[in-house]
């Protein structure tokens, strides 16, 4: 059978698409879908995708009109399409463009402009969202610190703001990739990296220059950015999450890209350099809520004229900092993510205020072609000792997880682990500092903490890559932004509740590619609510078609 003639496509009357690996037109169907519908899982045999409010406005703000989604439902499914499922796609996607953002002769104001005097008398109903307008006539004036508000407001109704106002070109920055590293390795871009960069610039025509490119961690988040930086060409502040992120943008940068070091500055609470890339913390620019004025760090985003902000690991993006992107929606707006999975539920945020999802692959695609690494997951499962069983049946919730999550057994069956893996790069990773710190002694191996000065951890970073020692102890400080190429094993010896988001980042920190295998391993207490908790973390790991593997292990009781 063709391609052309294959239906690979369920399509379910609650939004649902089940898109059949094992059919010729798999990759047709899935190009032809995946701008319209989120991907939510892709195991072995089906992948399952879902029409959205968000992935719909997606689509419209990247141009896709129902007609054409209608037809590419249609042409790929292998029964008829559920009358609701079209009604909801014409219904939806005609609410964007209802509501339009323009530019106003005052620069310090925007035009609000409604479709219809309906929707208009239900915006004047709405008092949350009244406060941040100013009637003018048929339309509102909003001005330009209240812009991202706004948008998240009427994203809550179902109703998105089709915003038309141009962004800012920004400060010219010759940036330019190098075609070799500094120390003389080859560097070009990976073609989805290019595909990435490209659907975010859309070359450089009115609707594009915002939005988040999701791939997987060790896939190359960095140098898509890169990437488009060099399109832009442009004065750029990059966000990141912790110093050490800030200090691995900064080696990149000097590493493939031709700046001068001077025009790269760090903005952390050791320096405050300003300069035509810079590169800062989230923590820093979220601090000082309560000061008078509040936040003083957020003055960065006006320092200079930026043209493009980057917001590494966007799904982290903290709520203040939601607030003030708000005054720099003008600008270029670039989310960096493995995931966007946020634990808050706010992922409709990261949509009004960075912009719609611009690309996205399955983990799995990455790993069949060599780009990431392959990775077995394994669950251990493990016996409480006796004298914990009585404490743990008389805790309160809480307090059970974390008799679980410290079962002492945790600790010999991690040593055996690691001696399977000797010479093998190794991350320990916890939630519970005094467990860790029994795990270090037992290991006589480096603890790395969120109390561990940036200056001995990046040390024990590069003494890690370089294979002085091959085993670290880490906390959650860990799960995001740190390159450790060669890490090729990760045991988890306890986790943050049931966070899919932290599952994600921490099997990222094995998937750089590399010679050999990855495994991940997660040690769970039997019988407990950690098991609970672990059906939740592993879930986004199958999801994403990673075989989770369940073994007991055999322990004297």
């Amino acid at each position: 059978m063709s391609s052309i003639n294959s239906t690979p496509l369920i399509v379910q009357s609650d939004g649902s698409l089940l898109l059949d690996v094992h059919d010729p037109g798999f990759s047709q169907a899935r190009d032809d879908i995946a701008p319209f519908a989120e991907l939510e899982k892709s195991p072995e045999h089906m992948h399952t995708y879902r029409i959205s409010p968000i992935s719909l406005w997606n689509a419209a703000s990247a141009g896709l009109r129902e007609q054409e989604i209608e037809e590419r439902l249609k042409k790929w499914s292998r029964f008829p399409v559920p009358d609701n499922v079209l009604f909801n796609v014409r219904d939806l996607l005609g609410r964007y463009g209802s509501i339009v953002l323009e530019p106003s002769d005052d620069p310090a104001y925007l035009v609000l402009k409604i479709a219809s005097e309906a929707l208009r008398r239900e915006i004047l109903a709405r008092r949350d969202i009244m406060k941040l307008l100013v009637p003018l006539g048929d339309d509102f004036m909003v001005s330009l610190v209240n812009r991202g508000s706004l948008k998240s407001a009427l994203i809550r109704i179902n109703y998105p703001v089709d915003d038309r106002v141009p962004l800012r070109k920004g400060e010219k920055t010759p940036i330019i990739l190098r075609a070799s590293t500094s120390d003389g390795r080859d560097f070009t871009v990976r073609d989805y990296q290019a595909e990435a960069a490209e659907s975010f610039h859309g070359g450089g025509l009115p609707g594009n220059g915002f939005g988040v490119i999701v791939l997987p961690c060790g896939a190359g988040k960095t140098i898509v950015g890169l990437k488009v930086m060099e399109l832009l060409q442009t004065s750029t502040l990059i966000v990141t999450t912790n110093v050490a992120a800030v200090h691995q943008w900064m080696d990149e940068l000097k590493d493939k890209t031709e700046l001068d070091h001077d025009e790269i500055g760090e903005y952390t609470s050791g320096k405050k350099e300003i300069r035509p890339v810079t590169v800062t913390t989230y923590q820093i620019l979220s601090y000082g809520q309560k000061q008078d004025p509040p936040f003083p760090h957020f003055a960065l985003f006006r320092a200079r004229d930026w043209g493009l902000i980057i917001y590494d690991e966007v799904h982290l993006l903290p709520a203040p900092v939601f607030r003030v992107t708000a005054e720099i929606q003008a600008v270029r707006r670039l989310g960096l993510t493995a995931t966007l999975v946020r634990e808050d539920g706010k992922e409709g945020e990261v949509f009004s205020l960075i912009g719609p999802k611009r690309y996205d692959v399955p983990w799995k695609e990455l790993e069949q072609k060599g780009w990431i690494a392959e990775a077995y997951c394994t669950e251990i499962r493990i016996d409480l000792p006796e004298e914990d069983r009585i404490p743990y049946a008389t805790a309160d919730k809480r307090r059970k997880y974390r008799i679980a999550a410290e079962n002492p057994r945790k600790i010999e069956i991690a040593r055996e682990l690691a001696a399977n893996h000797a010479g093998e790069g190794t991350l320990v990773i916890g939630q519970y500092i005094d467990q860790l710190t029994k795990i270090a002694a037992a290991f006589k191996a480096p603890l790395i903490t969120g109390k561990t000065p940036n200056s001995e951890r990046e040390n024990l970073y590069r003494r890690f890559r370089s294979g002085e020692i091959t085993i670290l102890v880490v906390s959650k400080v860990a799960n995001f932004a740190i390159d450790l190429p060669d890490a090729s094993v990760a045991i988890q010896v306890s986790g943050t509740f049931g966070s899919r988001q932290e599952e994600a980042q921490r099997l990222g920190r094995i998937l750089r590619p590399k010679a050999r295998n990855s495994y991940f391993y997660s040690l769970v207490s039997r019988y407990t609510l950690e098991e609970e908790f672990a059906l939740n973390r592993q879930k986004f790991l199958t999801e994403q078609g990673y075989g989770y593997h369940i073994e007991l292990w055999d322990t004297d009781i």
